[in-house]
């Protein structure tokens, strides 16, 4: 019997495809999307995706895995990793094998192949600073790609490949970091707190893997089969950029002169509590009013539903329009 992508992804929803490949390898993956539709889903540990439950498609969910190491004193570990390879899973080999730089990217679901796409970042971390190059199969020109970081186009939770999804597939991504057993200068308040020390301090790596573990796990940001509150996407919401922060909001000076606010203090400016709820089945988390919830038997349309009055409610309250940071597939 065909598995639904309720079973494939971490919000646990949406329809039953037509087909499933799973490519375990750059040669079948390669070879399944040449043999597929242009339309086809292509699916890693599906942690941000919102899938209809009118889904009927093709899927090709990549199950690459492994990583190889060349590591020089002078260019510090420089790190191919396969698409498919779980991520949180890398990162804690890298702070065990003293390889620094993305230990606050702890905890985060998903596939590495997925990183470089939403541009993924997490207390004072962004994991385009630490990736060199990103190896993508074009389905346009049917070449294997190199695409070093500058040609990637990474921003605030975008990059190249999320603006032209019908272009690239990632096979691998090859990350630089440096050797050594101190994390990087820590930039985010709530994990210097956490750490008690000051900002720009620099502590053991695996310090800050584990404070941003508890982190995460208190706002049900970490994926547990058994506590309805992990059934989500982490943060749906992006923090907005602004001319003008309202007053009081959380915020955070951008280069270009405009202002990122707090998504989660909007929301609950805009009284939308923790556990908020519009039918019982789609529910804010009960830890953290970022991320909208499967409490176990909610439909892909009861999330759009929730997701919606929250943006209405918000906009209505600030005239600030959030914008979703996971990816709608219908």
């Amino acid at each position: 019997m065909m598995r639904s992508l309720a079973e494939l992804t971490t919000l646990h929803v949406g329809g039953t495809p037509q087909s499933l490949t799973i490519a375990t390898d750059e040669s079948q993956i390669i070879a399944a999307v040449q043999s597929a539709s242009p339309n086809v889903l292509i699916l890693g540990g599906g942690s941000n995706l919102i899938v209809s439950d009118d889904f009927v498609g093709e899927v090709i969910k990549i199950e690459s895995a492994g990583f190889e190491n060349d590591e020089s004193a002078c260019a510090g570990a420089w790190v191919t990793v396969a698409a498919g390879h779980n991520w949180d899973d890398f990162v804690s080999h890298a702070v065990a094998n003293g390889w620094a730089g993305i230990e606050a990217l702890s905890g985060i679901p998903g596939t590495v192949g997925a990183t470089p796409i939403q541009n993924v970042g997490a207390y004072g971390q962004q994991v385009s600073e630490t990736i060199a190059q990103v190896r993508a199969w074009n389905r346009k020109t049917k070449t294997v790609d190199t695409l070093f970081a500058a040609d990637c186009e990474f921003g605030y939770r975008t990059s190249i490949f999320k603006q032209h999804p019908d272009t690239w597939v990632i096979l691998s991504v090859t990350f630089q970091l440096p050797l050594g057993d101190m994390s990087a200068p820590i930039s985010y308040y709530e994990l210097a707190s956490k750490l008690k020390v000051e900002l720009d301090s620099r502590v053991k790596a695996h310090d800050v893997r584990n404070a941003v573990l508890e982190l995460r796990a208190a706002k049900g940001m970490v994926l547990d089969a058994t506590d309805h509150d992990t059934w989500s996407v982490g943060s749906f919401f992006m923090n907005p950029r602004v001319l003008v922060a309202p007053e009081n909001a959380p915020n955070w000076p951008e280069p270009d002169g405009t202002v990122k606010v707090s998504a989660a203090w909007l929301i609950e400016q805009a009284g939308f509590n923790k556990g908020f709820t519009l039918n019982g089945r789609a529910a804010l988390s009960s830890k953290h009013t970022l991320a909208i919830t499967n409490q176990g038997n909610a439909t892909s349309a009861d999330i759009s539903e929730l997701a919606d009055y929250i943006v209405q409610g918000v906009k209505a309250k600030f005239e600030i329009e959030l914008k979703p940071e996971a990816t709608f597939i219908h």
